[in-house]
């Protein structure tokens, strides 16, 4: 008889199975920037102000995980890239990092799914950005995800 932490191993195992964890990646993804230029593929702009992005972002089945809604990778990766357009858009030339940033997942987005990405800067001081991206589902408004991405503006040289 298998002990308790047998089982456990061969259901981890199982699991990572079903994900898909053992296949090959493909060819096609080992090129630079593969999954960047998918990220953005996926986006339409809709809207740039000062301090504020909004986007279109459709749900395809090249970034759905095995239950065919929205891989949370890739809404850490929208968001990032929402984020980071909303910093610029008030930094100018300055120099910033990311330092820290959350996503909560509140509702899964199935695919085919249409959602409204906003962004926009939660509080500007001289060394920080913090900014809040939330991800609505189109049809329903609904809130499905929502992060928080705090940059670092790099203190200029005095020479």
């Amino acid at each position: 008889m298998d002990s308790p932490s047998e089982i456990s191993i061969a259901k981890t195992k199982g699991f990572f199975q079903t994900m898909g964890l053992f296949r090959s990646i493909p060819e096609a993804t080992e090129k630079k920037d593969f999954y960047s230029y998918l990220i953005r593929s996926l986006l339409k702009v809709e809207r740039i102000e000062r301090g504020r992005v909004i986007c279109t972002l459709s749900v395809t089945s090249a970034v759905t995980n095995p239950y065919n809604t929205l891989h949370g990778g890739v809404v850490a990766a929208v968001a990032e890239e929402i984020g980071l357009a909303c910093a610029k858009s008030v930094v100018g030339d300055k120099q910033f990092f990311l330092g820290e940033f959350s996503t909560a997942y509140l509702v899964a987005a199935r695919i085919d799914a249409k959602i409204e990405v906003e962004g926009r800067i939660l509080r500007q001081g001289r060394s920080v950005i913090v900014t809040s991206i939330e991800f609505r589902l189109e049809e329903s408004k609904k809130l499905a995800y929502i992060s928080r991405a705090t940059y670092y503006i790099m203190p200029v040289a005095n020479l």
